[in-house]
């Protein structure tokens, strides 16, 4: 089959065209599955301010947490935080940016920017902190709030 042929050799070659400032996606659930190499290569190139949009954001010293030590992310997005004692410490410091999400939200913000969506209403989240200051309607008498998708 004719076509874009997207596949790459080297982790360096994956990473090619990453600056500073981006947003980047990293995959994985806790600490399974998660793009090790690839977050040793967005390390060594050295490239600051970035915004980490993933399920959670590491531990101390593996997975995303090696960004953190070496103050390379700039804001996470995420659903989970909990056991990462220097996402805490840069968080309370105002180092870092955090927004917290619930994870079925964090996926469909992912899923709608995919799919060209720029918003979509949730019922999760209303009348807790993750609602402050964002649009509210009502549909069939239950509130909602707007999302906006991750591109």
């Amino acid at each position: 089959m004719a076509g874009l042929d997207k596949r790459v050799a080297t982790y360096h070659e994956a990473l090619e065209g990453l600056t500073n400032e981006m947003t980047i996606l990293a995959g994985g659930f806790g600490l399974c599955g998660i793009p090790e190499n690839l977050i040793a290569e967005v390390r060594h190139r050295g490239v600051t301010g970035l915004t980490v949009v993933s399920n959670n954001c590491g531990v101390d010293g593996f997975g995303l947490g090696v960004l953190l030590e070496s103050r390379q992310i700039r804001k996470v997005v995420a659903s989970y935080v909990g056991e990462n004692a220097l996402f805490e410490k840069q968080v309370l410091n105002g180092e870092l940016e955090a927004i917290l999400t619930p994870q079925g939200t964090l996926a469909e913000q992912l899923r709608a920017g995919g799919a060209g969506i720029p918003a979509f209403f949730t019922a999760t989240g209303y009348g807790t902190p993750v609602a402050e200051g964002k649009e509210v309607r009502e549909f069939n008498g239950r509130p909602y709030i707007m999302e906006q998708a991750i591109t």
